[in-house]
Parts: C-alpha cells; structure tokens; sequence
C-alpha cells in the first residue's frame, strides 16, 4: 500500500475502504493467526495487543493528514493518545473496521483525530489520536 510509509511487519492497515484527504479515512485490518505477536500474546489464547490495535488506529489515522496536498511534504509520525479506551478483545479472525475523521490541525504541523475501530459493529477501541510532522 502507497499510501502509508509503513511496510511489514509494522503495515497494520490491509484495505483502504474510504480515503477523504484532511477530512475521514476508513479502512480494515485483517487479523491472522499466522502474525508474529500471537506466539507470545498468548499461547493458547491469542490477543491482539491493545497498543497494535491503536497503532492501527494511527496508521488510518495518519493518512487524513499524509496525503493532504497543502501540507508539508515529511514525515508525520504518532504523537500521543487521549481518553483511549479498549472494549472487547480482538483475536484472530476479526476484521477491524477503522474510522478516523480530523478533529483539528495546527500550524499545518499537527494533527488530531477521533479514531474508533469496530468488529462486526461493535465497538473495540476508541479516543483520540495526535501526529505531529518531522522535518
């Protein structure tokens, strides 16, 4: 995927369904067994780690802001979270739908938005997310 600057093993975004620069993203994450955290997250009962679930977040999140032609080229990177909170687990075989929409951007430097990622429409995680540019 072009769109984000992460590549394998850390690309935790799989589809982009919706993509309004400076404005809402949605996309998917598919989760598999066959990913490396689950051999020690937990052996036997394998769960996606709240802070990949947030991750995954962020990369959705970081599209709104990336790909918003009159910004900075650079690199906008995950500046802090807000009011995160985790509802249900996530385990292999879930698909995470991820919504983010830009709250606010500041001195075309940074970032806020409201992220919220759901499973079979019931809601797993959700707060807000900061991304602030790096020259």
């Amino acid at each position: 995927m072009g769109l984000l600057p992460h590549r394998y093993p850390f690309a935790l975004v799989d589809r982009v369904l919706e993509h309004v620069p400076g404005e809402k993203a949605v996309a998917i994450k598919n989760v598999t067994l066959n990913e490396p955290q689950f051999q020690g997250h937990f052996p036997g009962r394998p769960l996606m780690p709240g802070v990949l679930i947030v991750e995954a977040m962020a990369q959705v999140g970081g599209l709104i802001v990336t790909q918003m032609p009159d910004l900075p080229k650079g690199l906008f990177v995950f500046a802090g979270i807000d009011g995160v909170r985790f509802r249900r687990p996530v385990i292999p075989g879930d698909q995470l739908l991820i919504t983010c929409e830009l709250l606010s951007l500041k001195r075309k430097r940074f970032g806020k938005v409201k992220a919220e990622a759901t499973v079979d429409g019931q809601l797993v995680c959700s707060g807000e997310l900061m991304f602030s540019l790096v020259d």
